[in-house]
């Protein structure tokens, strides 16, 4: 008898379950939508810009020389306490950098940060920062090279970012150069259309997204950083990327690893479009240069893909590109053109 009300209750049991299983809601699984970055207030006459040394020690002139550039645009530059300090090969210490960075970041009035140059050490400030302290006031950072660790904190952080010439370029070509004025433009508020010739290795297409890249062996770099890369999957979810990519003085394997590392992360199964900047001070192989090398791998995808773009580390060649700002790549036969496009 108890064998049977044992099967009987077992039984009941299981029969509740299945009909309670009817009844539980179901799971929906979303794609997670992402949060347009927030676009920095345009600049108007009287801001205040400072200037900071974030990576390597300037030349001793060259914040004076920034400064002169920007108060012929009308601007206040102010200039970071530690600009002109020394530590080994940096601009001071991290301590005395990243006061520099906050104070700039933290004071209201400030509107942009115009680096000085570029070098090495701007990713040793990412940890003792948080995201607040890059959000709390958004404004624009301006430089490229070593200052690529910026931008991919601010993309992270919520923010656009500047790439584009800084305070060695802004003092020595002076504020009437026509590539410093694209970069006064886009401080002021005008987005950019870049129209530039065509290239034999182009890869014809239409592509929309947001742009994001920089120095490539910079972003490489911190790859794998889950708080501080802007391609780690977890910030790219949900956003369609245009990705630009430049160097200088890194040899043709050294750069085809570093692809290949973005290819083995899914970074380039991602991307709806690929700006190949320039690559400059490397030694060709024979009659094989690096946008050659480059396409072999770039072509394997179904992306447009366009190469000699003016992003590079030489300033007659490196047009100011919105790090995080939504735009449309147009690679056709006859040129390419890359709008920016409000958020």
């Amino acid at each position: 008898m108890k064998r049977i009300l044992f099967i009987l209750s077992l039984a009941l049991c299981v029969a509740m379950t299945v009909m309670g299983s009817d009844k539980a809601p179901r799971v929906i699984r979303t794609t997670k939508m992402a949060k347009p970055l927030m676009m920095p207030q345009a600049l108007k006459p009287g801001d205040k810009i400072a200037i900071i040394s974030p990576a390597s020690t300037p030349g001793d002139d060259n914040p004076e020389k920034a400064a002169a550039t920007l108060r012929e645009w009308g601007f206040e530059p102010v200039i970071g306490n530690h600009v002109l300090a020394k530590c080994h090969s940096y601009a001071g210490t991290i301590e005395e950098r990243c006061a520099d960075l906050r104070w700039a970041l933290e004071d209201p009035s400030i509107k942009a940060i115009v680096c000085t140059r570029g070098g090495y050490g701007s990713s040793m400030l990412l940890d003792p920062m948080t995201h607040r302290e890059f959000r709390n006031n958004p404004k624009w950072i301006v430089g490229y090279s070593d200052i690529t660790a910026l931008h991919s904190a601010m993309v992270c952080s919520g923010v656009m970012s500047l790439h584009a010439n800084m305070g060695g370029a802004l003092g020595s070509r002076g504020a009437n150069d026509v590539i410093n004025q694209m970069l006064r433009d886009v401080l002021m508020g005008h987005l950019p259309s870049y129209t530039v010739p065509a290239h034999p290795l182009n890869k014809l297409g239409i592509a929309h997204g947001i742009v994001i890249g920089g120095n490539m062996a910079v972003f490489t770099n911190i790859g794998g950083s889950r708080q501080w890369d802007f391609l780690d999957r977890e910030n790219i979810i949900g956003r369609d990327i245009i990705l630009f990519f430049e160097d200088v003085s890194e040899s043709m394997p050294r750069v085809n690893s570093m692809l290949q590392q973005l290819r083995l992360k899914g970074v380039l199964d991602k991307v709806k479009g690929i700006i190949v900047g320039r690559f400059t001070e490397y030694e060709p192989q024979d009659d094989y240069d690096m946008n050659q090398m480059l396409s072999e791998t770039l072509n394997g995808y179904d992306i447009p893909v366009c190469y000699d773009f003016p992003a590079s580390h030489d300033e007659d060649w490196n047009y100011p590109m919105i790090e995080g700002c939504p735009a449309v790549l147009n690679v056709a036969p006859d040129g390419v053109t890359l709008t920016f496009e409000k958020p």
